[in-house]
């Protein structure tokens, strides 16, 4: 080490100069450059002068990267030796630069949750969401006519990922409550749901007063049964399995309106085009079509909901391909089993990758300082945080905390 040491500066001809300091002797001394940039001044990177020193003109150059830093240090005519590391590692540990550049916290993707991976009938296990508005002509007048707004609140299975969509007048308790008892009496009671406090339906809880122990929406659930889990705020990733279906459901409303541009868009014809979106939805493949003629059909959603091109029920049995022609529940059971069994064998397994989030990170600790992204502000406006309480999930990481100003 020390060897290489000696070659280093060696390389950079060193001399004194009169007031007994090392400079850079080189081969700059004919151009036509003051002293100090023909012969820099040498500074070892292992002394506090040198860390001082890239600090200071890292602040003068407005706290920009390693190359504009580095070139300022030497413009001011000092030769930080081992220099690149140096100035890479204090900003790495600026705090300024962390704020302005810095990468968001992230930790290995979690395992899936129960309900996503057990075979159960349809929409037992839900996920929801409030997604819109769109503007509709309620009645004519002779001024023109009057309009109003619609909203729509997807449910998606978390095991069969269909898709049940139902609109919703007005962002009330009243409204919500409808669309769920609507939703039951057509499919069922639940025994789990599922939402997201993040993105566009924190907006709706407020609006609704979601709480499960005290508002009407608590009592309604507890008579039917159903329990209610909420995702922690600002988390909308752990609502991806039915964010994403909104997404999809707004792109093929907007080509139906696209398509549809001359139609004085009212209740009856959203809802018409509502169940069109959720037949729609509903036809997916929920793994790639195989190509393989022993394997015609294709697994979707629908054929739970409709028994119809190869659609079915419940899982429970074994059942031969003869006893398709005996009694109906049979064949409808000989689907189920089918369905099922592809079910684990195709879409299960599909659902092993982790397709981002692979590596273990660092779990944050209590007492750490945080700085709390905010969609709707600019980097430079996001708060500060204090963590307060981490939530360790089963596998021992830290994928939920609270936060205190």
């Amino acid at each position: 080490m020390i060897g290489s040491r000696k070659e280093t500066l060696m390389k950079l001809n060193p001399v004194l100069d009169k007031d007994g300091l090392l400079r850079i002797g080189g081969r700059l001394s004919s151009a036509e450059l003051n002293e100090d940039e023909k012969h820099p001044l040498i500074i070892p990177s292992s002394s506090h002068v040198a860390t001082l020193l890239v600090r200071h003109f890292h602040e003068q150059s407005a706290h920009q990267g390693r190359h504009i830093t580095e070139g300022a240090v030497r413009s001011a005519g000092f030769w930080i030796v081992g220099g690149k590391r140096l100035v890479s590692s204090l900003i790495h540990n600026c705090v300024t630069c962390r704020k302005l550049r810095g990468k968001m916290q992230f930790q290995k993707m979690a395992d899936l949750p129960a309900d996503r991976v057990t075979p159960e009938p349809p929409f037992t296990t839900v996920g929801l969401d409030v997604f819109g508005p769109w503007t509709i002509v309620t009645r004519r007048t002779r001024g023109g006519s009057a309009r109003s707004k619609r909203w729509a609140v997807i449910f998606s299975c978390m095991t069969t990922r269909a898709v049940h969509i139902e609109l919703i007048e007005s962002m009330s308790t009243d409204s919500f409550i409808n669309a769920l008892r609507r939703f039951f009496a057509v499919r069922g009671p639940a025994k789990l749901l599922r939402s997201d406090r993040g993105t566009n339906f924190v907006g709706a809880c407020k609006e609704l007063g979601l709480d499960t122990d005290k508002s009407a929406t608590g009592k309604f659930l507890q008579e039917k049964g159903c329990a209610w889990t909420f995702n922690p705020p600002h988390a909308s990733h752990m609502g991806g399995s039915w964010e994403r279906l909104i997404g999809v459901a707004r792109r093929i409303l907007e080509a139906m309106l696209t398509k549809n541009a001359q139609t004085n868009l009212s209740h009856e014809i959203l809802s018409t085009f509502m169940a069109e979106v959720m037949a729609i939805i509903n036809a997916r493949p929920l793994v790639p079509v195989s190509t393989d003629p022993e394997s015609p059909t294709v697994l979707t959603p629908a054929m739970l909901l409709t028994q119809k091109a190869s659609s079915v029920s419940a899982p429970s049995g074994n059942f031969s391909q003869g006893q398709l022609y005996g009694k109906q529940w049979k064949r409808v059971q000989h689907l189920a089993d089918t369905f099922w069994k592809r079910w684990k064998m195709e879409y299960l397994s599909s659902l092993q990758k982790r397709s981002k989030w692979t590596n273990n990170q660092p779990n944050v600790k209590e007492g750490d300082i945080v700085l709390l992204k905010d969609a709707q502000a600019h980097r430079n406006e996001w708060p500060m945080g204090l963590i307060v309480r981490t939530v360790p999930s089963g596998d021992n990481r830290v994928r939920k905390l609270k936060c205190g100003s």
